[in-house]
């Protein structure tokens, strides 16, 4: 059955009162592929519009924050750690980004943590698309959870 929908097939947001307050901890990936050129310029901090890492990490730690107000059924949440970092790889010319988000509440942290990782990722693209239009966001993916009934995920 799906949560998000009462009796008669209306949307609703899941009544969590009842839930008991656990530790939840998520974990999402991204990767952003790029021309190699484009890849050192971000590494060496030659992009005009600045540090592309640390304008995309504070763009993911806003998102995660504004989740419930992007995703209609989210609940607030008080999230008490956001850790956003990359990965470059210029074997394959592409960063991967990771996204980290915990809280202590009655329900999951698993949108915080993709949502961040999406608008990191389109910073990354928004910061460098002047100089590479040709960028490919993609595989955002929740890698690890774990807290509250379901419990542990590990993605293999």
């Amino acid at each position: 059955m799906f949560t998000h929908f009462d009796e008669k097939g209306q949307a609703r947001m899941v009544d969590v009162t009842g839930k008991p307050v656990t530790e939840r901890i998520a974990i999402a990936e991204g990767i952003v592929k790029m021309k190699p050129e484009t890849l050192k310029m971000i590494l060496n901090k030659k992009i005009v519009k600045g540090d592309v890492f640390q304008v995309a990490r504070l763009a993911g730690i806003m998102a995660a924050k504004m989740t419930p107000h992007l995703i209609p059924l989210c609940h607030p949440l008080p999230i008490t750690s956001i850790e956003i970092d990359f990965e470059p790889d210029e074997d394959n010319s592409q960063v991967k980004i990771k996204t980290t988000v915990k809280t202590t509440a009655q329900t999951g942290v698993e949108m915080e943590a993709m949502v961040a990782t999406s608008l990191a990722s389109l910073t990354v693209y928004d910061m460098c698309k002047a100089v590479d239009k040709e960028m490919i966001i993609g595989d955002i993916k929740l890698v690890y959870k774990a807290g509250g009934k379901s419990g542990e995920f590990v993605r293999t």
